[in-house]
């Protein structure tokens, strides 16, 4: 196997090991995050209900700047969302991703904004 096949597939036995103890409920919904080379997309989501609360992406919409820039403005974007919904803490799921660069600058954006993890 070569050495991306083996990062790859170790990212997503991580993800599932983290997955299986992470669950959003009606109090703490789950703050998932992805990440691709080009976009930034998170989503608010209560796993009893398999619903989405809110969500924000980069698909689309008027972020500018660089990746991190972007991944901040997705924080902030649906940290207000969330408001509106009336969450104020969430369970951050990062899908097997280190806590680093746009993950991070994601996730402190949206601690400015009020939501708590």
């Amino acid at each position: 196997m070569n050495k991306l096949a083996t990062k790859l597939l170790n990212r997503r036995l991580r993800k599932n090991r983290v997955r299986s103890h992470i669950h959003g409920t009606d109090v703490r919904p789950r703050l998932t995050v992805f990440i691709s080379n080009m976009h930034v997309s998170a989503q608010i989501i209560n796993d009893d209900t398999k619903q989405t609360i809110a969500s924000s992406t980069t698909v689309g919409a008027k972020a500018t700047g660089s990746m991190k820039e972007k991944a901040a403005w997705v924080g902030t974007e649906v940290a207000k969302k969330a408001k509106k919904a009336k969450v104020s803490a969430v369970v951050f799921d990062r899908n097997g991703r280190q806590y680093a660069g746009r993950l991070q600058a994601l996730a402190e954006a949206a601690r400015k904004e009020g939501l708590e993890f």
